[in-house]
């Protein structure tokens, strides 16, 4: 899969600020999604106590959410842990990871933010951008914004709200476990994330993606 070049990669978080605040505005909160029927997830985790990086990407049939094709990518880790810059530390690795794969997804769910995010550009929407794919953040934890409990059953969401502006969905993808935290990333609107999120999960609380890409990262 060929991977475009967005910008060059900052050494501080005042120089990924600006990537930032420059690129938001290209993020495109519309559907473009059509047909899908490959849908990738993404794992992030780190080696060597943090020096190195680790990417576990997934392909899964839309259809059966079985796996198609995984791929494992490393690169020298090169930006600090610092909350609301994350995709500067994870991304390079999950790149590599994407230049790999045979078969190019339709649709990508993240672990991680979209537009739920201080600055409307989370992992989601960076990694949309580079890959020019629909994204989704489907986040474990709530970064910004607040919300009302929606109600146990599956399927039930409430807005997330940073003042006056919806930035996701606080979305029950299992009766009585906690929610998830969906956001759009990229060439996708909210209503359609919350659909393919619940279309990709199954009997756990996280989607299918998550769980091999996860899988694959541990194994």
């Amino acid at each position: 899969m060929k991977i475009k070049s967005l910008h060059g990669w900052p050494s501080s978080t005042a120089e990924a600020k600006l990537i930032q605040e420059k690129f938001r505005s290209q993020v495109i909160r519309s559907s473009a999604v059509q047909n899908v029927s490959l849908v990738a997830g993404v794992d992030i985790g780190f080696e060597n106590n943090g020096k190195t990086t680790r990417a576990a990407i997934v392909v899964l049939d839309f259809e059966n959410l079985t796996l198609i094709e995984k791929q494992i990518a490393r690169v020298k880790t090169s930006f600090p842990y610092v909350p609301g810059y994350l995709s500067f530390r994870e991304i390079p690795a999950a790149l590599k990871g994407f230049e790999k794969l045979k078969n190019e997804p339709d649709l990508i769910l993240c672990d991680g933010q979209g537009i739920a995010h201080p600055r409307r550009f989370g992992l989601a929407c960076h990694l949309g951008l580079w890959t020019d794919i629909p994204c989704i953040g489907v986040a474990k934890s709530r970064l910004i914004g607040t919300y009302q409990e929606p109600a146990a059953r599956k399927g039930s969401w409430k807005p997330l709200m940073d003042k006056e502006e919806i930035i996701g969905a606080v979305l029950r993808t299992r009766d009585n476990v906690s929610p998830l935290y969906v956001s759009v990333g990229h060439l996708i609107d909210l209503q359609s994330a919350i659909n393919y999120t619940l279309r990709c999960t199954t009997r756990y609380r996280l989607p299918e993606t998550t769980r091999w890409a996860h899988k694959l990262a541990s194994g």
